[in-house]
């Protein structure tokens, strides 16, 4: 089927030290036609797609690895496993100061 992505499979054992190339785009479309991106490792390209690239493109993401293709779910499963050997980039909430928190109560 055109426009349809492939590879979409069942997520199994990800070799994160093996070469990669990682699209990204809206949509398969959008993402092949902007073509790969080449990693030396997955979980760099994992990395990549989680903590750098826009959310959005993870909706057209593929993940080649070994001549193996994984989705952009498949990609987000992989990042939040275990054996995932990068810390998490820290996200960081606001939080008002105690100077903003009293501006606020008297806003």
């Amino acid at each position: 089927m055109a426009g349809r992505m492939p590879g979409s499979r069942i997520m199994t054992h990800i070799d994160m030290n093996a070469r990669a190339s990682l699209y990204l785009g809206s949509d398969w479309q959008n993402a092949k036609a902007q073509g790969p991106r080449a990693f030396p490792t997955a979980a760099q390209a994992i990395r990549f797609a989680m903590e750098e690239a826009a959310p959005v493109s993870l909706k057209g993401a593929l993940l080649v690895i070994e001549g193996r293709s994984f989705s952009g779910a498949d990609i987000a499963k992989a990042y939040r496993r275990p054996a995932y050997p990068f810390r998490h980039k820290v996200t960081r909430r606001y939080r008002p100061s105690w100077i903003g928190r009293k501006l606020q109560m008297a806003g």
